[in-house]
Order: C-alpha cells, then structure tokens, then sequence
C-alpha cells in the first residue's frame, strides 16, 4: 500500500523555535523571564511602526494590495534598485521556500553549508529537493572554495548566510565575488544577509551591491531584525527582474497584510530607531566579548545581533540551567554544536542578568 505520506515529508525534522516566554513562565512558576534566544531587537519596533499598525488595522476587513504597490516603491528607493527587482515575501522565509519552488525541480540539488541556518535545509527536503552540505572551515566559517569545488551539473541553488545563523562569522566582499566567479550561470546563489544592518566590516559586501553584475545571484532580506518586526513577518528579495518576474508566479496573492505593509513603510522612515538599535547592538557585543571569556567561553568575532559562544561543556545543560533562572538562550545541538549557545544581545539590563545568571551555574 502506498503511504500516504511521502518519504521526504515523514523523515523531515521540522524548524525548533525559540523557547517562548510565556511557556517558559508556565512551565517553571517564574515571574520576568528574558528571551534572549531568536535574535528579535530589545528596544521593540519602531514606533512610528506601531502607529502606522494601528492606523491600518481599521482597514483588514479589506483584502490588501496584492503587489504592495507603496511599500515597494519605497522600499526600491530605500535600497536604490528598481521596483521590478524586488519581491516581498512573509519573512525571508518565504522567500526561500520561494525560490526553491521556482527555480528547483525534484532532480536538481540545492548546495548548503552544514550547520548554517537550519531553514534552508528543511525547506529544501520539504519540496522534495536533495540538497548537499559543505563542512565549515576552522573558526566556523563558510568554506567557500570547497562549496564551489562542490557544484555539479545538478546544482541547481546554492544558499549563502553571510553573515551566518548561528555562528556570527561573514565572509568578505573578495570571497564572495570569487566564488560567484568559480560558479556557473545557470546556478542561483542566495545571498541571505538577514542581519547585514548590523555588520561593521569594510570588507564586506551585500548582495544588493553585487546582483547587477551578475544576474544568478538573489540578495535576501528581513525587517524582522534591526526594525523590530518580527511578529509582522516582512521580508524581502532584491533580484535579476527577469527573477523576480517568475517568483511572482509562484507567489501567492495577499501574501503582505495590511499591517505588515503600514509597518514596512514607517519602519523606513525610522532612521533614528536604527541607529539606537545598532548602538545598542554594538554595547552589547563588546560586553558579551568582555564577560564571557572570564566564564571560560570562546566566541567567534560576531557580525549579526547575538554571539555564539563555546563553553566546552553540554551546552543543553547549561540552557536547561539557564531556563530556571528565567534567561531564555538556544542551544545548537542538533546542528552539530554540542557545545555552544547563541545569546542573543538584548538591552544592557537583559544582558548583565544573563551574565550574572551564567556566572551563578558555572561557579
């Protein structure tokens, strides 16, 4: 008898999110629990977002504007490409189920770097699609050349986290255009660059910069992150027009809320909240860089909002530990890191508790 569900749904491990606070409060009597687990920003949205939501709400008794016709406008002319190189989507996510719909077939590959972000992996085995992951260099850093010795001829997609989820690392604007050098035309290179708002390198390169000169390669984007929009779930793509012509095929009609295109367009004008969140973002990775060492961790030179940090030692031990203490982090176990948490920065108060409730379970 034919199952009724196919081998690649019924063997897929689907996407753990963050320990929600509420749950956690639940589930251990606590009273003020802190996330410090999915990345989201500490100071909130913006709150020119938040009133233009409001404002908006009044109107989702009306179906939205399936092209987002403002909110793309705007957003072009934010980035300083054309309204027919973007493509919005639910989330970056759904950019990258997306694209996988669009562009792969169930007898291409889709190349992936083992233990980068986990979204990539499942939603290719969710469509059916085989996929092949590249190992890490030392210091938890993307192995390029080897991931371009690993394109064949059925590589059809190969995604890129620069900088990457979890580890923090990037990789430079040099090693970027040569790998785009060493892969062939016919190859759609996803530049996922969720959190290149928060990169102070000069060495570094968005995809935004870089998809003109060559038309395989997709720059992806969110909101969710330095705009504090996570619960809206807005993201989006920079692409070749001819891309983003046959993307919006596959795309679904209304797939932007009312509220979440409101939300996009004040987050645009809200420069002084980006700038309040990167300085933020800045105190807290120098303090994480400060303090952690002092508990025996080891962290990469992160490049996002979080750090990713090697303690040595059962890391699901130590976020179990963490639980009952209120401070919610995520371990990366089941990625391939036993011994390393992902702490996200919060603001100055969140990231001392979390320091001091580390230090109490170590000592």
């Amino acid at each position: 008898m034919r199952p009724l569900v196919p081998t690649h749904v019924e063997t897929l491990k689907p996407y753990v999110p963050g320990k929600p606070i509420e749950e956690t409060e639940r589930e251990f009597g606590l009273k003020g629990v802190i996330k410090l687990a999915s990345n989201e920003n500490p100071l909130g949205p913006s709150p020119r977002a938040v009133e233009a939501m409001r404002t908006a709400s009044a109107a989702t008794h009306l179906y939205p504007d399936a092209t987002s016709f403002h909110l793309v406008r705007k957003l072009a002319a934010h980035v300083g490409v054309r309204p027919e190189e973007v493509v919005l989507g639910c989330g970056s996510n759904e950019l990258i189920e997306l694209l996988i719909r669009t562009f792969t077939t169930p007898e291409d590959e889709i190349l992936l770097c083992k233990g980068s972000f986990s979204a990539y992996r499942i939603s290719a085995q969710a469509h059916g699609r085989p996929f092949v992951e590249v190992p890490m260099k030392a210091g938890y850093q993307y192995d390029l050349e080897a991931m371009a010795k690993a394109v064949t001829p059925r590589t059809r997609m190969v995604f890129l986290a620069n900088p990457d989820n979890p580890t923090g690392t990037a990789f430079s604007r040099a090693a970027l255009e040569q790998f785009l050098a060493a892969v062939p035309a016919e190859v759609l290179v996803v530049h996922d660059e969720a959190y290149f708002e928060f990169v102070d390198w000069p060495e570094y390169a968005s995809g935004v910069e870089l998809f003109r000169k060559h038309p395989n390669l997709v720059a992806l984007r969110t909101f969710s992150k330095i705009h504090g929009l996570a619960g809206v779930r807005l993201g989006y793509g920079i692409m070749d027009a001819k891309l983003a012509a046959y993307v919006h095929r596959t795309r679904m009609p209304f797939n932007l809320t009312v509220v979440a295109q409101a939300a996009g367009m004040a987050a645009l004008e809200d420069t002084e909240h980006v700038k309040r969140t990167r300085e933020n973002n800045r105190l807290g990775l120098r303090y994480y860089a400060e303090e952690l060492p002092k508990l025996g961790a080891t962290l990469t030179h992160s490049h996002a909002n979080f750090v990713f940090a090697d303690f040595h030692r059962p890391a699901v031990e130590l976020y179990e530990l963490l639980l009952r203490k209120g401070v919610i982090v995520r371990p990366f176990a089941s990625q391939g890191f036993p011994t390393c948490l992902r702490i996200s920065v919060g603001t100055p108060a969140e990231n001392e508790r979390c320091v001091r409730a580390l230090k109490e379970i170590l000592s």
